[in-house]
């Protein structure tokens, strides 16, 4: 199947590219568009403007005409998803998915939070999707993991996100889901529970049952969670 990405920033594609690699899915299959200059527009404004909203829509209906299924990389660009009432494929948000993954596990969970403006979305999104079934959500805010990642020391970044991960294990969340698509990498680093929830692989994994739901083919389906 051909997987189409829309991106606000660069490096997520090797993430969501190694998440697909682990699922099965050939590099070739996967095509990426970035558009930073989407994400740059609402941070200057402070607004996810209705003309923006729009041209998102726009683009992932375009991206939609080539592909098996369209994942939306970025929160901020998310709601646009909502707009399109009856899409050509699946078109899923990343963030959407690993809530709901988050929310099949169920329990205490605690989502690993770097970006301080993303804190209440984040934390309404996963309650809506925990309100579900009786999971409760704690979101948890690592400034000490942006600064290092925007500092560009990567190694570090990944280091504390993991060992951010360890202690809300050892303080007894059921599971931990991290935030952003970056931190994926840190997930391979946690020793002391479960591997946390991270939103390549959880959106992947969305994209790739709903196609095969969808196309009414049960011979390829993606591994377990």
């Amino acid at each position: 199947m051909r997987i189409s990405f829309l991106h606000t920033m660069d490096g997520n594609r090797q993430v969501f590219e190694q998440a697909a690699k682990a699922l099965g899915l050939r590099a070739e299959d996967l095509h990426h568009e970035v558009r930073a200059d989407r994400r740059e527009a609402v941070d200057q404004t402070g607004a996810f403007s209705d003309e923006l909203r729009a041209r998102t829509k726009q683009r992932l209906l375009a991206l939609a005409a080539d592909s098996d299924a369209v994942i939306l990389t970025c929160g901020t660009l998310g709601p646009a998803v909502a707009d399109i009432k009856s899409p050509p494929v699946p078109i899923v948000r990343a963030d959407v998915a690993l809530a709901a993954a988050a929310a099949d596990v169920g329990g205490s969970i605690v989502v690993l939070c770097a970006a301080e403006s993303a804190i209440d979305s984040t934390r309404k999104l996963f309650t809506e999707h925990a309100s579900k079934s009786a999971a409760s959500v704690e979101v948890v805010h690592v400034g000490h993991v942006w600064a290092l990642f925007k500092a560009g020391e990567i190694q570090a970044c990944l280091a504390a996100t993991a060992s951010s991960a360890d202690a809300s294990y050892e303080a007894g969340a059921s599971v931990v889901a991290f935030a952003h698509p970056w931190m994926a990498a840190a997930a391979g680093l946690v020793q002391k529970g479960r591997r946390p929830l991270d939103s390549p692989s959880a959106a992947l994994h969305a994209a790739t049952q709903r196609f095969s739901e969808r196309s009414g083919d049960a011979s390829w389906c993606p591994p377990p969670r």
